[in-house]
């Protein structure tokens, strides 16, 4: 086998990890999720400028799980920063937000509607890709704090939520979903 060549202009000194090493992968996703979570927070903005029923708040709040989700990002390689404090605040934002779209979704929704809700359902499926990245990781033999996975599973739940929320500060009637598999 030749010898592995390492660029002078490397983007990321990790990105020649071993294959079974998952932490660049994850430190990826979670740079992409924190950068997604940015593109949603200025589309936000944006909207909010001609929807009054979008509150600042929200974009207080999303740029608060870029943080989060930036935080979370070193955990594999480094430590653990997040706080169960800063865990509870993002589950009480899941539980409003669940309750704000309670009569929305009685079982499955298609991943449809407005732009804003199509980035937020964006990020709930690549939260459960990290969800499923870290237990490959722990497979491996590796420990995780238990709060990365209660994290990067409030995560899918947050954004889920959200979409709905937009859906509807939109005008946007859901879309069920019945499947011919799950009955």
């Amino acid at each position: 086998m030749s010898k592995l060549y390492r660029s002078p202009y490397e983007a990321y000194p990790f990105l020649c990890d071993a294959k079974d090493d998952l932490r660049c992968d994850f430190e990826l996703l979670t740079d992409e999720m924190s950068s997604r979570t940015g593109l949603l927070l200025a589309k936000v903005m944006e909207a909010s400028k001609t929807n009054t029923n979008i509150s600042t708040d929200l974009c207080k709040e999303l740029c608060w799980v870029s943080e989060l989700i930036y935080h979370l990002n070193p955990t594999l390689r480094t430590y653990l920063t997040i706080t169960k404090e800063e865990c509870i605040q993002l589950k009480e934002a899941v539980d409003r937000l669940r309750e704000q779209a309670k009569d929305r979704c009685k079982k499955f929704v298609l991943p449809i509607g407005c732009e804003l809700a199509c980035e937020a359902h964006m990020l709930r499926v690549q939260a459960k890709q990290l969800v499923r990245l870290i237990y490959r990781y722990i497979e491996f033999g590796n420990e995780v704090p238990d709060l990365v996975l209660d994290i990067a599973n409030l995560l899918s739940g947050y954004f889920f939520s959200l979409a709905l929320v937009l859906n509807a500060l939109e005008g946007v009637e859901e879309v069920p979903f019945v499947s011919r598999n799950y009955k």
